[in-house]
């Protein structure tokens, strides 16, 4: 798994180093939702915090639990089980139904942003615990000059303006997960129409150096 992984990150121009709930309420249509601003989104937008209990111990939280950052420093959280303890990974402390959205800041040279089911693996460095390579999860890995989606250990290269800063909306009714590249514009990167079964999850991969942070919309 590692070892793709390796092999993606090379292709992207990267080097690989060594019960609350989210709910915006129901609309009056089921119009497929696609704006080309963030203000068209922010009816729908969630203030996320990330779960200590599920941060590997390379990540450090910060900014109220909004900002992980991969450290070289193990933290002293206290064993967990719902911690990941090879994947580098974090999910948010809220639940995600209805209709949500948020956005993240990135730094760094590669990240994934993801959704997950409560139920990923997070035992091992299995495909099973990495967010996009097993059904439980869905993944966008944005590297430097590209981004690439996964699920179900399948990928899908998307093209797309590369920024720092990606917009996620989900309607989790209707089975809809959209990714957009937002900066004066919102231009949609990839869309996944699917059928989920469990409330959702926010989620981050994170590499050596690279930091990832929720943004206050409101």
């Amino acid at each position: 798994m590692f070892a793709e992984l390796v092999e993606d990150l090379k292709k992207t121009g990267l080097q690989a180093s060594p019960a609350d709930h989210c709910y915006a309420g129901p609309l009056k249509n089921d119009k497929l939702v696609n704006p080309s601003k963030t203000a068209g989104f922010l009816k729908y937008s969630q203030e996320l915090t990330l779960d200590p209990n599920t941060a590997h111990k390379n990540i450090l939280l910060t900014e109220g639990n909004r900002k992980a950052t991969r450290i070289k420093r193990k933290q002293s959280y206290p064993d967990h089980p719902e911690r990941f303890s090879r994947c580098c990974q974090v999910l948010s402390k809220e639940s995600l139904t209805g209709r949500c959205y948020w956005e993240v800041e990135m730094r760094g040279e590669v990240l994934r942003v993801a959704v997950s089911y409560k139920n990923i693996s997070r035992e091992g460095g299995s495909d099973e615990c990495l967010f996009g390579f097993n059904s439980n999860s869905w993944s966008l890995l944005c590297g430097i000059n590209s981004y690439t989606f996964y699920h179900n250990n399948n990928k899908i290269p998307v093209p797309g303006p590369v920024s720092s800063r990606i917009g996620v909306y989900l309607d989790h009714r209707a089975g809809i997960l959209s990714f957009y590249s937002v900066s004066e514009t919102m231009t949609l990167i990839h869309r996944v129409q699917t059928r989920f079964t469990q409330p959702l999850y926010a989620g981050f991969y994170i590499e050596d150096g690279s930091s990832v942070e929720f943004i206050k919309l409101k």
